[in-house]
């Protein structure tokens, strides 16, 4: 009889290369800028003033700090990868590269694809994966980032797939 691990491994092994897809499109608008503004710290103006921006920034409106388009990967996860039988969390485990390519406009909305590259068993409960990750912006050529993104499925003990 295969372990749990055997099994999710086997599923996992066999999404190596494939793309998950995408999720929903996710607007970023200027109230969620200013919370991510106000809970990081981080108030420079290209991101939280409007007026200041349509005189002196290039893209004449703020724009979302790249850290809060990283951190809005967990949400496109939860709505693009699918559900393992028997995984009973996922942890952040880090990445490997980020880019951050196009800054993303106040009022435009993102969404992640998320393509497999990489698992393995590091024990009989946890398989780390390794995703590449590109965040499109509606509309645009260019993504705003690129990640090789790391993440650990713990899988539930005793779970017989």
């Amino acid at each position: 009889m295969a372990t749990n691990g055997e099994k999710a491994y086997e599923v996992y092994k066999a999404a190596v290369g494939q793309s998950d897809g995408s999720g929903k499109w996710l607007e970023i608008t200027q109230d969620r800028i200013n919370a991510f503004a106000e809970v990081t710290g981080d108030h420079q103006w290209i991101h939280i003033d409007p007026e200041a921006c349509k005189e002196k920034s290039p893209w004449g409106v703020p724009i979302a700090h790249g850290f809060l388009t990283l951190s809005l990967l967990s949400a496109c996860a939860y709505d693009a990868l699918p559900l393992i039988e028997g995984r009973a969390m996922g942890i952040n485990y880090g990445f490997d590269k980020i880019r951050f390519l196009s800054p993303v406009r106040s009022g435009s909305r993102v969404r992640a694809r998320f393509r497999l590259a990489e698992v393995q068993m590091r024990s009989p409960t946890e398989a780390l994966m390794r995703y590449g990750v590109m965040v499109e912006i509606e509309g645009a050529e260019r993504p705003a980032l690129a990640a090789d993104w790391l993440t650990m499925a713990v899988l539930a003990p005793g779970h017989d797939g």
